[in-house]
């Protein structure tokens, strides 16, 4: 096939067609529907938003550019990719992140998980979920040092200079009982008005963003269904309904469920391994959340589930395509 068409092939099950979307089209669609969930960013936590994300951007465009220079590789920074990647990470990480530490994170986004694996499409994981994953363990305090937001119960606060609790932080210590009496309402989880990362406050900026892809069809709602269906199901088993809508309201849920879980690289391919990696990101989520002693497991599950994509992709593949049983028999 003509090299013009290799970056024009939709990644899917079967009939496979050439279409006028490229890479750089989709990344650029992806870009625009995390909009509102920056502009709430900038609102809740100031000006640095916009510098610090630029910094993760200008890092990571510019580790891509260097990689190729010196590898003598096309240049790829054109394909928008490198530039998601680092509004990705900005979005999984408190708007207090020092630059230098946004420069590491970049580094180890770009070149260790995507460059030195091949490039674009070739990737085993997520270059931002497993950056984020690095940098929480690497640099815990600063990853966990959450800024209080404009519009929160301490209205009026210098975000940069004060901290506060996020939802499931207050959680991990208490009841919910504790996050309403803390200040918070389902109102300020739904609009954003709590502590956390950049991106990842506000559940309707976020859910705005997901169903414009959804629209656009860049992405399937096979896995963000499944994937929330099933920590609200969980979160009603422990927590009844409260605990339900709590647990898909905060956190990285929304952020991690539409855009870094249906990563098409690193999910499953036919629709049966996206509902079983979406049921498996929701449980490995709601599993770290209440047993474990980090009140966050998002980024965890994602990561933990793009290790056993190519396995579901496997396992999926031989039941799609099966032989009827006298097929078989005929061939022995």
């Amino acid at each position: 096939m003509d090299n013009k068409y290799h970056e024009k092939l939709i990644v899917s099950s079967s009939p496979h067609m050439v279409t006028k979307t490229d890479t750089s089209k989709i990344m650029g669609t992806v870009l625009i529907a995390l909009l509102p969930a920056f502009a709430v960013g900038i609102y809740q936590f100031g000006f640095r938003v916009v510098t610090l994300t630029a910094v993760f951007v200008a890092s990571c465009v510019l580790f891509e550019f260097l990689y190729n220079k010196i590898t003598k590789k096309p240049q790829t920074v054109g394909d928008l990719s490198a530039v998601l990647t680092g509004v990705l990470l900005a979005f999984n990480c408190p708007s207090s992140l020092p630059y230098e530490i946004a420069i590491v994170g970049s580094f180890a986004a770009i070149i260790v998980v995507k460059q030195l694996f091949g490039g674009i499409g070739q990737n085993l994981v997520n270059p931002a979920v497993t950056a984020r994953v690095f940098m929480f363990i690497a640099f815990a305090t600063p990853m966990t040092s959450w800024p209080t937001p404009r519009g929160g119960h301490a209205t009026g606060a210098v975000v940069d200079a004060t901290t506060s609790a996020t939802p499931l932080g207050v959680l991990s210590h208490g009841s919910f009982a504790d996050v309403y009496a803390d200040g918070y309402t389902k109102m300020d989880l739904f609009l954003g008005n709590v502590g956390g990362c950049i991106g990842e406050v506000s559940a309707l900026a976020i859910l705005i963003g997901g169903l414009f892809l959804i629209w656009k069809k860049v992405i399937s709602p096979i896995i963000p269904v499944t994937f929330i269906a099933t920590v609200f199901v969980l979160g009603f088993i422990w927590g009844g309904f409260d605990g339900a809508l709590f647990h898909i309201l905060v956190g990285g849920l929304m952020l991690g469920a539409f855009f870094c879980a249906t990563d098409y690289v690193t999910s499953p391919t036919l629709p049966m391994g996206k509902v079983i990696f979406g049921i498996g990101c929701g449980l490995f989520t709601m599993l770290i959340r209440i047993f474990a002693s980090y009140p966050e497991g998002v980024s965890f599950a994602i990561l933990l589930m793009n290790i056993l994509t190519p396995y579901i992709d496997k396992i999926c593949e031989k039941r799609m395509y099966k032989l009827p049983k006298k097929a078989k028999e005929g061939e022995k």
